[in-house]
């Protein structure tokens, strides 16, 4: 503990420390201390939760600061309360992580029907202004009791599913609850979009005491942030959502919206009849065909009055206790950011084709950002500093480029913690997913060299992570699962998330006589779980997981090339795919004390290109390996002892 300050060493809450976590903890103190943004790379097994929060608590403590610390997934979140559970038994803390509506709501109208946050948000606040909600009344009337609870709560760490549980015995609207304790607690965990979606943010900090130049900001995984801040700002509209608006319409007897709505059917289906996978749509003939063909003169007041329109259906459906949902209000509002957006660089304007969940194929008019600092840079430059850490951060200047960071944010990328001979990365030379080489002789030899793998990992699972859903049926045609002789997994396309998480699950239980699960970079099996010990002893990636050069990449790396000239394709092509490929690389090393072997099979990651964008601790000590059959299974043999 002396390679730590006394300020971070009176809340690390752990008796030793990991290789380089002082390091960590240290650079953060200092930027945070001076009021810095600060963005760190930091390999898995390296304790970044335990030691930002060690960092950032004294600064926050001192100067009356609070910490908002925003992450991907429910388990991140309540990863932090863990560790400040543990800080809380060395130094009085509190902190609460929370859930979004959808998860955190007792009322049955939004567990059955609120489909994503806002929606949730909107049917929420129309109870609440009709009084029709008992569990937010009860707080009105149960008032002394609300009270004590929160106090309760608020006196030490608390996860979301606690805070649930509590209220749920209480009669009370947990949400509601954590909303009104955000401005009272040391620490909050939550989504990214409560941080960073203007509207979300706008409604969900209305209780929040604080102006945000008194909020030192964590992002979590930061190289998720950038594509989350384009997903917040973009917007879509499917074929299936105009036709129910115009089955709504004339449910309803609105005879203008339901004409104008089978006119615009009309029209994007005629479009779909020109389009294979993905073509840009100028905006402007867009707004000209539907003046033409659905003879709309003002486009714009019609939008509105789409908009204002579902409004009132949704306000008349909850009065009769339905659920609130306009498909005519959905066109509206679309419409509306298309005609908004339809001028500005930073978006572009696509139709895409796309196959649903019951196998069909449809069609959806896209408003695609490609500006991640549009959400992110009014954060940034408003809170008093922020902490943005990630196993695959490299290269920082990338990112803070991208989502905006001030010029002068500290950079550090920390060298991994887990002892050479725990990591064993290999890269396969003669093999490679790149479009031209995808034939059925070069997955033919991809599968005997990934059997090769699989055969010579002895006892624990294996993961093999593919660039695309494509290469993964090019690799079943060619007859994986006959040769590698383990019991087999497979994450398929638009597999629900409750579904994923159960095929991880029995996944993971074959850890002692081993199994074989086919994922794809960036899917959630590849980003959203961890696989430590015999879970995961040997991560196969299958192809660098490029995007598919469509209109909506190429407008991407337009605009970045325009904002950074000479870095368009790397910001908006390279740096996004071997960002996820190291993501699956990193599966199966979670803690010091495991043990794994990352074999690259696409000869590209041998390249300076692809080989300068891996994590440090990955590409320092990467081994290429001959195109010869048995060179996977020497090294194996000699790193896993096998015999």
């Amino acid at each position: 503990m002396s390679r730590l300050p006394k300020e971070i060493a009176e809340f690390f809450p752990y008796s030793s420390i990991r290789p380089f976590q002082d390091e960590f903890a240290n650079t953060i103190y200092e930027a945070v201390n001076a009021g810095n943004h600060v963005a760190l790379e930091g390999s898995n097994g390296l304790g970044k939760t335990v030691a930002a929060l060690s960092a950032c608590l004294p600064v926050a403590k001192e100067q009356d600061l609070q910490i908002l610390y925003v992450a991907k997934t429910h388990r991140q979140h309540d990863r932090v309360i863990e560790e400040l559970n543990a800080i809380s038994r060395k130094k009085a803390v509190s902190g609460i992580s929370i859930r979004g509506r959808c998860e955190m709501c007792l009322h049955p109208l939004i567990i059955r029907h609120a489909p994503d946050a806002r929606s949730a948000m909107e049917i929420c606040e129309q109870l609440k202004a009709r009084e029709q909600c008992p569990y937010y009344r009860n707080m009105e009337e149960k008032f002394e009791r609300f009270e004590e609870v929160q106090l309760h709560i608020a006196s030490k760490p608390y996860t979301a599913s606690e805070i649930q549980e509590i209220c749920r015995t209480e009669g009370f609207c947990p949400y509601e609850l954590a909303k009104r304790l955000l401005g009272e607690v040391d620490v909050a965990a939550l989504s990214y979009m409560y941080a960073f979606d203007p509207v979300i943010r706008n409604a969900f900090m209305k209780n929040f005491e604080r102006p945000l130049n008194e909020v030192i900001l964590v992002v979590d995984e930061a190289h998720n942030l950038p594509n989350a801040a384009v997903e917040m700002a973009s917007d879509r509209l499917s074929i299936f959502a105009v036709r129910q608006a115009e089955r709504e319409a004339k449910e309803h007897n609105y005879e203008d919206a339901t004409i104008f709505c089978r006119r615009f059917r009309a029209l994007i289906e005629g479009m779909t009849m020109r389009v294979e996978d993905e073509r840009y749509i100028p905006p402007d003939l867009l707004i000209e065909a539907i003046r033409a063909k659905a003879g709309i003169k003002a486009p714009l007041s019609f939008f509105d009055y789409l908009h204002d329109t579902g409004n009132t259906i949704k306000h008349d459906l909850l009065a009769h206790g339905k659920y609130p949902r306009s498909y005519i209000h959905r066109v509206g509002e679309f419409l509306l950011k298309w005609l908004e957006t339809s001028s500005d660089d930073s978006f572009t304007h696509v139709m895409s084709k796309y196959v649903t969940k019951i196998g069909e194929v449809s069609a959806r008019l896209e408003v695609v950002a490609l500006d991640p600092s549009k959400i992110t840079k009014s954060v940034f430059s408003s809170v008093y500093c922020s902490v943005n850490m990630s196993g695959t951060l490299e290269p920082l200047e990338s990112y803070i480029k991208i989502t905006r960071l001030p010029e002068k944010t500290i950079q550090k990328a920390v060298p991994s913690p887990f002892p050479k001979e725990h990591i064993l990365p290999l890269v396969c030379c003669g093999v490679t997913t790149a479009m031209k080489h995808r034939t059925k002789s070069m997955y033919k030899k991809l599968v005997k060299r990934i059997a090769e793998a699989v055969r010579y990992t002895p006892e624990g699972n294996v993961g093999i992570f593919t660039a695309s859903y494509e290469v993964s049926r090019g690799l079943l045609d060619a007859g994986i699962e006959d040769v590698t002789e383990k019991r087999f997994f497979v994450e398929h396309r638009g597999m629900m998330s409750k579904e994923n998480e159960q095929l991880i699950k029995q996944f993971k239980s074959y850890a002692e006589k081993g199994a074989v699960l086919l994922g794809v970079e960036g899917g959630r099996a590849s980003e959203g779980a961890d696989y430590p010990g015999k879970q995961m002893e040997t991560v196969v990636i299958v192809g660098v997981p490029y995007a598919h050069p469509g209109p909506r990449i190429n407008a991407q790396i337009q605009y970045y090339e325009n904002q950074f000239s000479g870095h368009g394709r790397e910001y908006g092509y390279v740096w996004p795919a071997l960002r996820r490929a190291s993501q699956a690389a990193g599966r199966p090393i979670r803690s010091l004390e495991d043990r794994g072997a990352i074999i690259f099979m696409d000869y590209r990651f041998s390249t300076a290109y692809c080989r300068n964008y891996l994590p440090r601790w990955i590409r320092k000590n990467l081994k290429t390996l001959p195109d010869e059959e048995g060179a996977i299974a020497k090294e194996l043999i000699l790193f896993f002892g096998f015999k």
